[in-house]
């Protein structure tokens, strides 16, 4: 029975030393509505899949390369979408398994009847097709989620910029802004995106198991160690490692990274020998690491290597036309994890979200939103669900007694009071009452509401 290739011309290059089963196999698959390519040689390969990008490279393995270079690897590297799919002479099994493990498709026995090889591309298609669908499916959201402020606009257009080439990139902002997220974003829009994502947090482990981790040990290294320990770099060959809280990184732990950026080699705890990794390095903080380094807490050169590209996330209290999109999403999330119908937020619990400062960021939504769908009763999210924190701006009233024993003013006495005097002088024009008070509209919308202003 012969397979129907359903994609519309999808372009195929067929590399292979057997000029007469190229040929057959070429023609085949033509038949089917391809349009195909031929190559005899590795030198072929090189050539073509270095100026063109094909949907499936079927390539045999009997045609090999001297020195170092992978084919596979090479034609993934320069289009990460193609879909490879292997001939290999089953004496050679594990050369297969290889190719697998660098990211072909499927493999096949030379001289496989051209309509199995037909089927395997087809499937192959299927599996290109779906891959590109998620892909947009997955930046459309994140486009989504960010918002369309112009420092939100800024990040999207650097990603767009960065995420094809193999630049170490520096991602700052505070804590919760989602550094991780953009570094899997940086990642799945890169050549590198079938091979790991390894992230760490550098501030959550101790100096001795961070550099265990990072780069692995061998049997006997300290106690406990009672058998060889690949690391993180070692598990991210060919992909990328984010190093998060990098600021929070030991000296020692820093110079081996900055090893990894100049020469590509690793050590594990207690070898002596070196070994090559393939990986990208993201690195994110909250630090001010310029700070860091006048104070030789961080090194400078490895500052350097790490702040080719810097890309600096706003915090949600700048991006607040994203909140919607954002409250949707993790009302989605969590309706999944605790099993719960919520399908909607009332328009004044939305109000309160507005207006609440968001000092955790992102990261704090996600937990709110958690909060408010656990609590909620039927489906929709009433601001009685929500955490005091939102509800009132911050903690309740009476933990901030306005007026001391003694008499003395409170801090947050002589606040309210300079609030309402402003606000008096300006006949309650609150946008300029916050620039002169130097906060956000939305702070003194809090405070106001703190304090009862308004009333």
């Amino acid at each position: 029975m012969r397979s129907t290739l359903k994609t519309r011309k999808p372009t195929v290059l067929v590399a292979t030393n057997d000029l007469s089963y190229g040929a057959t196999l070429s023609e085949f698959l033509r038949s089917q509505g391809c349009r195909v390519e031929r190559c005899h040689d590795a030198a072929g390969v090189l050539r073509l899949a270095g100026r063109h990008h094909y949907e499936v490279l079927v390539l045999d393995l009997e045609l090999s390369i001297e020195g170092d270079l992978d084919l596979v690897s090479y034609a993934r590297q320069k289009s990460p979408e193609t879909q490879v799919v292997l001939l290999f002479d089953p004496a050679l099994m594990e050369k297969a398994l290889e190719g697998i493990r660098q990211g072909a498709f499927f493999y096949l026995p030379r001289n496989s009847a051209p309509s199995d090889v037909a089927l395997v591309v087809e499937k192959a298609l299927q599996q290109r097709t779906a891959e590109a669908a998620a892909a947009d499916f997955e930046q459309t959201l994140f486009e989504e989620l960010a918002g369309q402020t112009a420092a939100m606009q800024r990040v999207l257009e650097l990603i767009q910029k960065v995420a094809p080439t193999d630049s170490t990139v520096l991602l700052l902002g505070e804590s919760g802004t989602g550094k991780e997220v953009l570094a899997n974003t940086i990642h799945r829009l890169s050549r590198r995106r079938d091979r790991p994502f390894v992230a760490i947090n550098c501030a959550a482990l101790p100096e001795g198991l961070l550099e265990s981790e990072l780069f692995g040990h061998v049997r006997g290294a300290f106690t406990g160690a009672e058998r060889d320990k690949r690391g993180l770099f070692e598990e991210a060959d060919g992909g990328t490692i984010f190093l998060d809280e990098i600021g929070d990184m030991s000296p020692i732990t820093q110079a081996k990274v900055l090893r990894v950026l100049q020469n590509g080699e690793i050590r594990r705890v207690g070898s002596a020998a070196s070994q090559r990794v393939d990986v990208r390095i993201l690195a994110a903080t909250n630090r001010d690491l310029v700070q860091a380094v006048a104070n030789n807490a961080f090194r400078e050169d490895l500052y350097f290597r790490l702040n080719v590209i810097q890309i600096r996330i706003p915090p949600l209290r700048e991006r607040m036309d994203a909140l919607p999109a954002l409250v949707n999403h993790f009302l989605a999330r969590a309706n999944a994890r605790y099993g719960k119908q919520v399908r909607r937020v009332d328009d004044h619990a939305m109000i309160l979200l507005r207006h609440y400062d968001y000092p955790g960021n992102v990261r704090e939504l996600e937990s709110i939103i958690a909060h408010a769908v656990i609590l909620a009763e039927g489906d929709t999210i009433r601001a009685r669900d929500l955490p005091d924190q939102v509800q009132f701006g911050r903690a309740p009233r009476l933990a901030l007694p306005y007026r001391a024993e003694d008499g003395i003013l409170t801090l947050a006495a002589m606040e309210e009071k300079h609030i309402r005097e402003v606000l008096e002088r300006l006949n309650g024009n609150q946008s300029l009452a916050a620039k002169k008070l130097g906060i956000s509209r939305s702070t003194l919308w809090r405070k106001m509401r703190e304090y009862g202003i308004g009333k």
